[in-house]
């Protein structure tokens, strides 16, 4: 079972100084700063998967490129743009999440062949278009003519991606077709038709808003048309508590985001482990907290009383991880700073910080950047602690698909 990370440009800087929160001078962010597979070890994924909305921002809040990353990417090919080591693959998407609103995909075949190819990825995946809408049985209720088209839509640019690819253009990536649909029936319809157009591997798409149970039934109707050897790819799925079963319905790669991204976006479940997830402790920046800085403009938060707490609360985590002060002292310097930036009617998080910190999670972690870092990798404070954190949580999941057992 290989796992692939999306990737949206995520890289942290191995200089930045944790204390006074702020880069080197002499950092140079496409040089210096590195990514999940510079950063930790054993890397935590088999390979990446990069969407062409992402690299060409053509779509509005698409892009994540700057017009120089964007050529660096052409110039160099795929591998040598990541620094990715030789046992890491490469698979290219169109990024179908990020024009769902449109009437057609916006891109040509000709296009994205060529943006495969010129990236050199080892693989890229036809244009598609993603239905969202579920139906258990299908037999029992009409689909909506809309799914129906979508899915003819991605059936044919299938069909001509795949001509393109190996009749006209002879490229050297391995085309995997998309297959959209609605239910068992209708995924196991696109599964079949794309094997008669000749794809042995074959994405899976728009399941993300499904349940695992869903999942599964969708993999035992498309057992009755799966050619034996034809592989199977959960486009934007991460079950790991179902990734065995899966793997039994063909299921050999998948590819997401979720528990990086748990480590800023959660509201709770921010730093993983083996057996559970602990709330990250929260001590937002003074000039980066937009409902603190209006506070701080209205007159209703002195700057210089939040920008105190702020430190103490700081100060507080620090000493409190090298045993120099209580978990009662560091909690109270908490309740302090949560009361001047969430307000009296808003959630405390105190309950949660407390079995944070009275576990520490991080000290008994034996990834590097735990290693390295210690309580700031547990701190919820701008992306480059963030993002070091989405980036142990990676690793976490690493360690969890090496325990399955696949056969």
């Amino acid at each position: 079972m290989k796992f692939y990370f999306p990737d949206s440009q995520d890289l942290v800087s191995p200089t930045y100084d944790f204390i006074n929160d702020e880069y080197s001078p002499y950092r140079v962010r496409q040089r210096d700063d590195v990514y999940a597979h510079q950063a930790v070890t054993p890397i935590p994924y088999d390979g990446i998967l990069v969407s062409k909305a992402v690299v060409d921002g053509s779509m509005k809040g698409a892009g994540k490129y700057s017009t120089p990353q964007r050529e660096r990417l052409y110039r160099l090919g795929v591998r040598n743009f990541f620094r990715l080591p030789e046992t890491c693959s490469t698979i290219g998407d169109c990024g179908a999440f990020n024009y769902i609103d449109e009437e057609r995909p916006p891109y040509e075949v000709d296009e994205v062949i060529d943006f495969y190819g010129r990236c050199g990825f080892d693989a890229g995946i036809s244009i598609d278009h993603i239905i969202f809408g579920y139906i258990p049985q299908e037999s029992d209720t009409e689909p909506e003519a809309a799914w129906v088209e979508r899915q003819q839509i991605s059936l044919e640019l299938a069909e001509n991606f795949l001509a393109a690819a190996i009749k006209k253009h002879g490229a050297r990536f391995e085309p995997v077709g998309a297959a959209q649909g609605w239910g068992p029936e209708s995924y196991a319809h696109s599964v079949s038709q794309l094997q008669k157009m000749g794809y042995r591997r074959i994405a899976l798409g728009g399941m993300v808003p499904l349940k695992s149970h869903e999942i599964l039934a969708c993999l035992q109707v498309i057992d009755e048309v799966r050619n034996h050897g034809t592989e199977l790819h959960l486009l934007g799925i991460n079950r790991v508590d179902s990734m065995e079963q899966f793997a039994r319905h063909g299921v050999t790669s998948f590819d997401s985001t979720s528990v990086f991204r748990q480590a800023f976006m959660d509201d709770r479940n921010n730093y993983h482990t083996a057996t559970g997830a602990y709330t990250a402790i929260r001590v937002p920046q003074v000039d980066g907290n937009p409902a603190l800085k209006r506070l701080i403009l209205s007159g209703s938060v002195s700057q210089t009383q939040a920008i105190t707490a702020e430190r103490a609360c700081l100060r507080a985590l620090r000493e409190f991880d090298r045993g120099e002060n209580s978990l009662e002292e560091v909690l109270d310097s908490l309740a302090a700073y949560e009361s001047l930036v969430l307000g009296p009617k808003k959630k405390s998080y105190l309950e949660l910080y407390e079995r944070t910190l009275s576990d520490a999670p991080w000290r008994a972690c034996p990834c590097a950047l735990c290693k390295k870092h210690g309580v700031e990798i547990a701190i919820f404070r701008g992306s480059e602690r963030n993002k070091r954190r989405g980036f142990h949580n990676l690793t976490v999941l690493e360690a969890k698909m090496r325990s399955l057992t696949f056969g």
